[in-house]
């Protein structure tokens, strides 16, 4: 079933302009199609991701997941872990995270990552996981908030953005 509706912008060319800097995966790669093990009806497992190259001011992370192609106004938040240290520059396919790291709800109602889940027939959605450099220690959060919360902070304290952006679709 495809839903016929145009493309969604790219959602960064709706905020404040930052730097950039860059992100590597073994997992996932721009433009190509996302393994089983990472959508939501295989193994359901976030990728390997490594970055570098981020602004010596850096404080602090944040990783999302953010496929701007879902059938609503809103886009859908796959995956938001906020508060990596600085210290840390590479998350293991399936992360565990560093103590003291919280992630939000996603859209899904669930924290943690949840797996790519287009609906079937739709155009190849594009899953935009990014690492967001931060000029602050940590975003005051309890866990409980919704991820716009999150993604209201970065717009304010973001100092540089780091992407790969796989696909994904399931063919009727």
């Amino acid at each position: 079933m495809m839903l016929e509706r145009p493309r969604a912008p790219w959602p960064y060319d709706l905020l404040p302009k930052v730097g950039e800097f860059s992100v590597v995966s073994d997992d996932v790669r721009d433009g190509e199609m996302l393994a089983s093990t990472f959508t939501l009806a295989g193994d359901n497992l976030s990728p390997q991701l490594s970055w570098s190259g981020f602004p010596p001011e850096t404080k602090s992370f944040t990783v999302t997941c953010f496929d701007p192609d879902a059938p609503t106004t809103s886009g859908f938040w796959h995956w938001v872990a906020i508060n990596l240290p600085v210290s840390t520059t590479s998350l293991a396919r399936g992360a565990a995270l560093p103590e003291g790291v919280k992630q939000l709800r996603n859209d899904f109602g669930e924290e943690g990552y949840g797996g790519a889940a287009p609906p079937p027939g739709d155009f190849a959605h594009r899953y935009i996981f990014a690492v967001h450099a931060l000029d602050i220690d940590s975003i005051d959060a309890d866990g409980d908030e919704p991820p716009a919360y999150a993604g209201f902070n970065l717009a304010f304290h973001t100092l540089a953005r780091a992407v790969v952006t796989p696909i994904y679709q399931i063919k009727d």
